[in-house]
């Protein structure tokens, strides 16, 4: 392992600035596109560790260049940066400071655990190659991978493989998973206004009752995954929304649905859209409702190359042993736009345990209570290392 288990010894007796740096961006969230202190903060730290560094690349991204050796492999490493629109009430001391904006997701501990891999790569670690550290703007919805990618990311940064990890309530602390293949499911979203004729809740034949049609298109969709997707393949149809209506006596001319659409498999997904859009025109029309559906396509379905994640799987079993690593690991139904840049370089998106049930750790993302647990950048980082110093290895190159 080269000098991973030095530079280990090293991260940890100077893991309380990363905690600090970690809780100090924790305090002050940002949204995507928003991140100016947080990019600043993590562009004059890179610069200060001797890395090349490239900012407002799409919007608020930084990249820190990092060459050594003449060899002709290149890596890249992305943290996440923002924050979201959510009021913080875990109680910490470190709380947000921001009313309504909190790091609810752990972007904060991803961003520092990057960092704390940035300095001790760049201070001590033997590697022959070119490693790209990518902090990104915008991944909680707004497609901040994207952005950077047409900023011209990976023609500016080439990798020939990326790497990325999420920190993940419910699994053990500093416990590694991976999972080869599909592993997080696309996110696509549709609007659904119903439009039909309005009238007094006593004669409702003189009308085109749109909370009934509405009503009936809810149950209705629970059959999409039930009895035309195959039981083997993932896929939810969620609806989160539904308004109509003020009064009692009042039927509305207009409804509206508001829906999440995943699938673990890129034909489910386009299966889901199909078969959605047929159910409810079909189903509205039945009611003598008209249908207006407005589809937005999210984040992409989330696929681990092989090589790479073997890869990872491995620097982690060497670093940390069996007990800590599950290299079978379950996909989730969440997404991640990092699939996108998946989409674009082969390379491995992998979860690290934020705490087990029952403990402070197990409070779920997006959640007021969340919290990054601070025990895990010393693994997090370490990690890296191992990843940088297994991936750019002299004489392989």
């Amino acid at each position: 392992m080269m000098q991973t288990a030095y530079l280990g010894e090293a991260l940890t007796e100077r893991i309380g600035e990363f905690v600090r740096l970690r809780r100090d961006i924790h305090a002050h969230p940002e949204l995507g596109f928003e991140e100016h202190r947080t990019a600043a903060l993590v562009a004059g730290k890179l610069a200060d560790w001797g890395y090349e560094v490239f900012t407002g690349i799409g919007g608020t991204g930084v990249v820190g260049r990092l060459v050594r050796g003449s060899g002709r492999k290149r890596l890249g490493l992305r943290a996440d940066m923002d924050a979201l629109p959510i009021q913080e009430d875990s109680g910490r001391a470190w709380a947000s400071r921001s009313p309504g904006l909190m790091h609810g997701c752990g972007h904060d501990g991803h961003t520092a655990t990057l960092l704390a891999a940035a300095r001790l790569i760049a201070e001590d670690a033997q590697f022959d190659g070119t490693l790209h550290l990518i902090f990104q703007p915008a991944e909680e919805g707004g497609g901040g991978a994207l952005r950077m990618m047409a900023d011209g990311l990976f023609e500016r940064f080439p990798c020939d493989a990326v790497f990325a990890l999420h920190n993940m309530p419910g699994l053990e602390t500093g416990h590694f998973f991976f999972r080869q293949g599909p592993s997080m499911t696309s996110s696509d979203y549709a609007t659904i206004t119903l439009h039909g004729v309005g009238g007094h809740g006593a004669m409702p034949h003189t009308t085109a009752d749109t909370v009934v049609a509405a009503a009936s298109i809810v149950t209705a969709l629970q059959t999409v995954v039930s009895r035309n997707v195959d039981p083997l393949h993932t896929a939810v149809v969620t609806v989160g929304a539904l308004h109509a209506g003020q009064a009692n006596n009042v039927i509305p001319a207009q409804a509206k649905l508001e829906m999440s659409v995943r699938a673990l498999d890129p034909q489910v997904r386009v299966l889901l859209r199909e078969r959605i859009c047929e159910l409810v025109e079909l189903q509205a029309a039945s009611l003598k409702v008209r249908a207006e559906i407005d589809w937005r396509e999210g984040y992409a379905v989330l696929v681990n190359a092989s090589g790479p994640t073997r890869l990872a799987a491995q620097v982690a079993l060497e670093l940390f042993g069996p007990e800590r690593v599950h290299t079978e690991a379950k996909p989730l139904t969440a997404s991640e736009d990092f699939a996108f840049m998946l989409e674009k370089v082969p390379g491995c998106y992998f979860l690290v345990g934020n705490g087990g049930p029952g403990s402070a750790g197990a409070c779920m993302v997006h959640n007021p209570g969340y919290d990054f647990n601070d025990e895990i950048i010393e693994p997090g980082a370490r990690m890296w290392l191992g990843l940088v110093e297994n991936f750019l290895v002299a004489g392989e190159n």
